[in-house]
């Protein structure tokens, strides 16, 4: 029996639905300090959900961003504090083989690869973020980078832990097989060469980029995943921005996300799950599906 990991949706989207707080360029970070039972919530959901793979909702606790916003002692106690409510959830719930995904994100915005330093400028600040992760997680996930400077710095980063690593990058809206940064997706795999990632995928970006992308990743010898998000388009976020400014699709429902990830598995990819826009409801009927195809859900 051919086996899929399963990872959650959107949590940062899912904390804006349950909460009683106006969003802030701290999101998922604010609503930990403040909410934290909503986030033990959201995981929970997934988890019963059908999923087995729960990321840290680390997204935003990010130096850089905790700086910006004049609350820079918070990073060790956000990172903890995390780790802490995905325990939580996942014993609140009982279910077995549930694993932990640490997070290293974009460092100074999403969709913002202007902002991205080099390689060099990145890899200390991801080794900061990773270490605070490492010991409570069973793999690492590099998600929604945007330039290929953020994708080597966070893979070198996550590597050196000697975790399993997921390299997921985000795409241009235009179908044009590009990064964010107008870089080429081939440039991206190229620089990843050699770098001792478990495997590579592409993530929040419209589901149908990223069906029009995946041959590229499928033609390399790494596993490959895909997990899209929900949006109508990304205009690039102000920093101190909030995501109010995106706009969600009233076309992907939890069926039809569902018929674009089986396609993704169907062409061989052996990782999914979702991003914003994605919830509880999407990934129950992906289960669902996955199932009922014959797959084991891990």
């Amino acid at each position: 029996m051919k086996q899929i990991i399963l990872k959650d949706g959107g949590t940062g989207q899912e904390l804006i639905a349950r909460s009683s707080m106006p969003p802030h360029p701290l999101w998922s970070a604010k609503v930990m300090m403040e909410e934290s039972h909503i986030v033990q919530s959201v995981h929970a959901d997934f988890i019963r959900a059908g999923a087995r793979m729960i990321t840290l909702n680390t997204y935003a606790s990010t130096p850089e961003r905790l700086a910006r916003e004049g609350v820079p002692e918070l990073f060790k106690s956000l990172q903890a504090k995390a780790i802490e409510l995905v325990r939580a959830a996942r014993d609140e719930v009982g279910v077995e083989g549930v694993r932990i995904a640490g997070c290293l994100p974009p460092l100074h915005g999403s969709y913002r690869p202007d902002m991205s330093k080099s390689h060099d400028d990145l890899l200390p600040l991801y080794r900061e973020i990773v270490a605070e992760q490492a010991e409570a997680c069973d793999i690492i996930l590099c998600e929604t980078l945007s330039a290929i400077s953020e994708v080597t710095a966070a893979t070198q980063a996550a590597v050196e832990t000697g975790l399993p690593t997921w390299v997921a990058m985000t795409l241009s809206d235009d179908q044009s097989g590009t990064l964010r940064s107008g870089e080429s997706l081939d440039a991206a795999l190229d620089a990843l060469e050699g770098m001792g990632h478990a495997g590579v995928m592409l993530n929040c970006s419209k589901p149908e980029v990223i069906s029009a992308n995946l041959p590229a990743l499928l033609k390399r010898d790494k596993p490959v995943g895909a997990y899209a998000n929900g949006f109508t388009g990304i205009d690039a976020l102000e920093i101190g921005g909030t995501v109010t400014e995106l706009k969600a699709r009233k076309d992907l429902t939890p069926e039809a996300y569902a018929d674009f990830a089986m396609g993704w598995v169907d062409e061989g990819i052996t990782f999914t799950g979702g991003c914003c826009e994605v919830g509880p409801a999407h990934i129950a009927e992906l289960a669902r599906r996955l199932t009922a195809d014959g797959y084991r859900v891990v």
